[in-house]
């Protein structure tokens, strides 16, 4: 008699997991409307892009992942291979099934491992990345994050289009005369 009830919790389970998105997550509209409201434009989903980030910022050279913590293991250290599975520790905001625990150990590095790689090749391309974690967009931590989004987001601009800067020469009050914006003058034809 158990056993029908285990098969319905595992449907259930399975019917949950496959109605998350994964694309126009509740974290990455908080994220795309508060990039929005501080004047940063984006491109969704950019297909030519290794990853296909969530926000592409091209004036940037920056692609934004906005990552769910459980997808891909938020503070998680996984080991090398499958041994030591029971080994390893859930973190606060990434807590691992305990049914079927191999598979879920098993996505969670290949997503882990699909991340960097995708990085490592954006980076090669000149682009930037900054992940966005979900347990980041909380209600006490949100206007935190996205401001130190915009606050990185204007560093990279500004370290992009650095200037050159020219220096004028300093004026010596006791050994130069000051020019004067208007100077009166002596014309016999004023008078």
């Amino acid at each position: 008699m158990e056993e029908p009830t285990i098969a319905l919790v595992s449907k259930e389970r399975h019917a949950n997991m496959a109605a998350i998105r994964s694309k126009d997550t509740k974290p990455e509209m908080i994220v795309r409307r508060g990039l929005w409201k501080r004047g940063f434009r984006y491109r969704l989903n950019h297909k030519r892009l290794p990853g296909h980030p969530d926000l592409v910022l091209k004036k940037y050279r920056t692609c934004i992942f906005v990552n769910g913590c459980f997808w891909h293991g938020h503070d998680v250290e996984l080991p090398p291979s499958d041994d030591g599975l029971s080994m390893i520790e859930n973190s606060a905001c990434c807590k691992i099934p305990k049914t079927n625990r191999a598979f879920w150990v098993k996505k969670i590095r290949r997503n882990k491992e699909r991340d960097k790689e995708e990085q490592k090749k954006l980076a090669a391309m000149g682009w930037h990345c900054i992940t966005v974690w979900e347990c980041e967009l909380k209600p006490s931590k949100r206007e935190e994050t996205l401001n130190a989004i915009a606050f990185t987001l204007n560093h990279i601009w500004l370290q992009d289009h650095q200037a050159v800067v020219v220096a004028y020469p300093q004026w010596d009050e006791e050994g130069m005369q000051m020019p004067m914006a208007a100077e009166e003058r002596d014309d016999p034809e004023d008078k």
